[in-house]
């Protein structure tokens, strides 16, 4: 019993460890995917999915190499602020938070690129999956049976997210709002996160507590 008592410590804080940073994951594919007709966006989520799972993998495999580059947190966070302007774009949801009185006719918007909408989610796979894993795996402690949970489990929470997120988010904008919060929350944490390793006494303490 005093043996399970650790492991059973350990399991539960890495399920909350990949509740709370998949549903980050999850959320940016679901925004992504939700802009395309449910045949490419099946296919969006899937190879999200698939992303997700490889890179999760690879980091795991190199996780104490990866933690001696802090500017990778600050270049995903930049990446990600990227993606977001990409998305206020191919939701059009600047759009459909305005009110007219009038509705007056439009040329027909060009539909989003189903190749970029690939890069984008590759792009947040890459990102997101180095913090996941790097949670998990300090909550791990070297048990390799519970790190392989902690990232089938977070593939799978992706997975089962986005495919709601995406489809719920096509009649509810101001969803697809609260998501772009969401991720923005997450890239100004990776940057202040990569900055403040790189120059430990630059930043302001209130901006310390919040990484």
């Amino acid at each position: 019993m005093e043996i399970l008592y650790p492991k059973i410590i350990i399991f539960f804080q890495i399920v909350f460890i990949d509740i709370v940073m998949a549903a980050d994951n999850a959320i940016i594919i679901g925004l992504i995917a939700s802009s395309f007709a449910k045949t490419d966006r099946n296919k969006i989520i899937l190879l999200g999915v698939f992303g997700a799972f490889i890179f999760r993998v690879i980091f795991a495999a190199i996780t104490v190499q990866l933690l001696q580059f802090p500017i990778l947190k600050i270049i995903g966070g930049t990446l990600l602020i990227w993606i977001i302007i990409k998305l206020i774009k191919d939701l059009e949801l600047i759009d459909s938070l305005k009110t007219t009185k009038q509705q007056t006719p439009t040329k027909p918007k060009k539909p989003p690129s189903f190749t970029s909408a690939v890069y984008s989610v590759i792009i947040a796979d890459v990102t997101l999956s180095f913090d996941n894993v790097l949670g998990v795996a300090a909550a791990a402690k070297n048990e390799i049976g519970l790190l392989i949970f902690g990232l089938l489990l977070s593939v799978l929470l992706v997975g089962t997210v986005a495919t709601y997120f995406a489809n719920y988010i096509k009649g509810h904008k101001w969803v697809g709002v609260l998501g772009l919060v969401v991720i923005l929350i997450v890239a100004v944490q990776l940057i202040l996160g990569g900055t403040n390793e790189i120059y430990p006494n630059v930043l302001p303490e209130f901006l310390i507590k919040i990484i």
